[in-house]
């Protein structure tokens, strides 16, 4: 598909979906290894569809043509998470974004989590999620 590069700002705009995860989607030890493995096989530096970077993993259409991240083309969407937590070896899923590309061709929260989270033999509904503490007391003078 021939189409202008798409920043990752760029897909924040009108059209996109984007919701937060709660209580937050936590990976167990186990299969956060082999997603990470995975995503790293399958990644758009190797003819793959995924870019994991420290606090998101983002899938494309296609691989990216060049090395760049401004080569890219056909943002689908991303996961934002966070590595460590809430155990040291446990990945924590809090936020998903679905491009307008996305949308366009079908995928939904639910459907990217688990194309990302399949690597892992999970699916979103499968996966533990986070205690939600009690807000805080208001504070009284």
């Amino acid at each position: 598909m021939n189409q202008e590069p798409i920043g990752l700002d760029e897909a924040y705009d009108e059209g996109v979906v984007t919701e937060v995860i709660r209580p937050a989607a936590i990976v167990p030890e186990e299969a956060a290894r082999a997603i990470l493995v995975e995503l790293s096989l399958n990644s758009v530096h190797a003819d793959g569809l995924w870019l994991a970077e420290p606090s998101r993993w983002t899938r494309y259409e296609q691989p990216w043509p060049g090395e760049r991240p401004e080569d890219a083309t056909g943002l689908v969407g991303s996961l934002q998470i966070a590595y460590g937590t809430p155990t040291k070896y446990e990945i924590t899923i809090y936020r998903v974004m679905i491009s307008k590309l996305g949308s366009a061709l079908g995928f939904t929260v639910e459907s990217l989590c688990d194309e990302a989270l399949g690597f892992g033999d999970l699916t979103l509904a499968e996966c533990p999620r986070a205690a939600l503490a009690a807000p805080p007391r208001p504070f009284r003078f």
